[in-house]
């Protein structure tokens, strides 16, 4: 096997799962290289770890050999070309463009989601859901622009995936159903299907078995369960 990929917590480590949930749904073989999210200081094992592949210092960090690869969009554009039988963009061009464009805009965007609603796959956090959703109007339009963009795709494309056949797309927005479930996010019926949907794929439910196995309770990555 050639192939590596560190990641961080799978509890915590949203990044980690888009590539992770890629490969495994795509059945490309890797080894899983795990390291706990302990502290984001430069001295520290995790960031020594990475330092020594790659710069960078974040997770993930795909490993060809001892060619390194880091960033989820570089990650995926490499394995797409590594593994051309695998179709993990849509095979039609503006399908191709539009799902990049899409997976961009989550690469790039949605600060607020991202801040206020951290993923926690372990946790259950509808109180703490709504209050975020009655104080921040950030985190409203985060969520409003998912819930309308899901539904575009979905009726445009047919389902069951955002681009029908499961695609690099879904992968990228695989966190954000976790962070939705998480904190009781409402969302459209057909929204709510396609989280189902997404939930129950082999790959996001091995993802998820993971990070409820870990049983490693992160006090700064829990900002609303610090004194558990």
């Amino acid at each position: 096997m050639t192939l590596k990929l560190f990641i961080g917590n799978k509890n915590y480590s949203s990044w980690s799962m888009r590539s992770w949930v890629l490969m495994k749904e795509a059945q490309i073989d890797f080894e899983e290289v795990n390291l706990r999210l302990d502290s984001f200081q430069a001295d520290s094992s995790f960031k020594k770890t990475l330092r020594s592949i790659t710069p960078a210092g974040k997770v993930p960090v795909l490993l060809d050999e001892d060619f390194a690869v880091w960033d989820t969009l570089a990650i995926a554009e490499y394995l797409a070309e590594k593994f051309p039988d695998r179709q993990l963009w849509p095979r039609e061009t503006q399908a191709r463009a539009r799902a990049r464009s899409v997976c961009a805009e989550m690469h790039a965007g949605f600060s607020q989601l991202r801040t206020h609603m951290n993923m926690n796959i372990e946790a259950h956090l509808p109180e703490a859901g709504g209050r975020i959703l009655l104080e921040n109007a950030g985190v409203r339009s985060d969520i409003d622009r998912i819930n309308g963009l899901w539904t575009e795709l979905l009726q445009a494309h047919g389902g069951p995936m955002l681009f029908g056949p499961f695609s690099v797309a879904d992968a990228y927005f695989a966190p954000v159903v976790m962070r939705f479930k998480t904190f009781a996010v409402p969302a459209p019926t057909a929204v709510l299907e396609y989280m189902n949907r997404v939930t129950a794929l082999p790959s996001v439910s091995a993802w998820v078995a993971g990070a409820l196995a870990e049983n490693d309770f992160l006090a700064h990555e829990e900002p609303y369960r610090r004194s558990r």
